[in-house]
């Protein structure tokens, strides 16, 4: 059974490896192609830098095809290929009803949620936003309706409440010179279940799957403003809003002037009743607390100024003596 893969992001390209290897033993099973989004611009000297999925690729010796648009020029080009299923994990384009019709058993996406709970493109920071226990991954097949596919496998990743979206689908994955090394919760839960459903699919020559029960919900694309703190909700809310939204859009106050990123904190014990977003008195050995809704406390271990890089709580405040008795908007 021959297949094309499609994503791009580190995540994906974890999952992209993990099958690779396991085409080596299961009997029938090919990566003949790879889809990615095309190269982007990064650094300073705005290099083209392929995705981290063509690069696995790239090393493996799969084709790799980088298309803007999925028209008729991206299905002329994986045409030769003549494969059996596309398997897609966090590609970040429509599929279409024509390019769909290429592959004979269609396809099936990786969505790391309980389908049909937090369809769309943002399951993860949802399922942080809501103080979810538990994270599901769902291997469904893929439907012209977003994220509507008979599920074919699901399984669940319990939560402590200190994962962030980046934790979650990346992990300590690494892309390097050297390869690839390390892994996450999702990719590691995903390309498992991946695994058994095509093993299962190249014994029987087809995939048969459940339809969706259950009352659905939708994720919305990610604003920059989404990370723009309220200082009135709860420390909890606060908390779960920036590991939520770790690493994009990362969250942040109005400071002298400015921005500042809070880039990692934990909900206190404490009780305060001053104004919200007031910067408590330092505690060295604590962090900097800082007034939020309901008389709760949030305590700040690292920030980012503007222009500056992230430092901890003690280098920041080295640097910014003004901060503790702010009042952040």
């Amino acid at each position: 059974m021959k297949i094309l893969y499609a994503g791009s992001p580190l995540a994906s390209a974890v999952v992209l490896k993990k099958l690779i290897d396991a085409s080596a033993s299961v009997e029938g099973l090919e990566i003949a192609g790879v889809l990615t989004n095309p190269p982007s611009a990064k650094g300073r000297r705005s290099d083209l830098i392929p995705t981290e999925v063509a690069s696995v690729a790239s090393a493996a010796g799969i084709p790799v095809f980088e298309f803007d648009h999925l028209m008729a020029e991206a299905r002329e080009a994986v045409a030769p290929l003549g494969c059996d299923l596309l398997v897609s994990f966090d590609y970040g384009r429509i599929f279409g009803p024509k390019f769909l019709g290429m592959f004979p058993l269609g396809g099936i996406n990786l969505h790391p949620s309980a389908l049909p709970a937090y369809r769309g493109c943002t399951p993860v920071p949802a399922a942080i936003l809501n103080g979810e226990s538990r994270l599901g991954v769902s291997v469904q097949k893929l439907a012209l309706k977003t994220d509507e596919g008979d599920i074919l496998a699901q399984e669940f990743i319990d939560l402590d409440g200190c994962e962030t979206t980046l934790s979650l689908m990346d992990g300590d994955a690494v892309l390097s010179s050297d390869g690839l090394s390390g892994s996450s919760a999702v990719s590691e839960t995903g390309s498992r279940l991946l695994i058994e459903v095509l093993k299962k699919a190249c014994a029987e020559g087809k995939l048969e799957g459940e339809a969706q029960k259950g009352e659905s919900s939708y994720t919305p694309f990610l604003k920059k403003e989404d990370g723009i703190i309220d200082w009135s909700r709860t420390a909890t809310e606060i908390d779960r809003q920036i590991r939520a939204y770790t690493p994009w859009p990362l969250c942040s106050a109005e400071f002298n002037g400015g921005r500042v990123l809070i880039l990692k904190a934990r909900v206190s014990d404490e009780k305060t009743d001053l104004e919200c977003g007031t910067v408590l008195p330092y505690r060295k050995a604590v962090g900097i607390e800082i007034a939020c809704g309901q008389g709760t406390v949030l305590v700040v271990s690292e920030l980012q100024l503007q222009g500056k890089k992230a430092m901890d709580y003690k280098s920041f405040l080295n640097g910014a003596r003004n901060f503790i008795g702010a009042v952040l908007r």
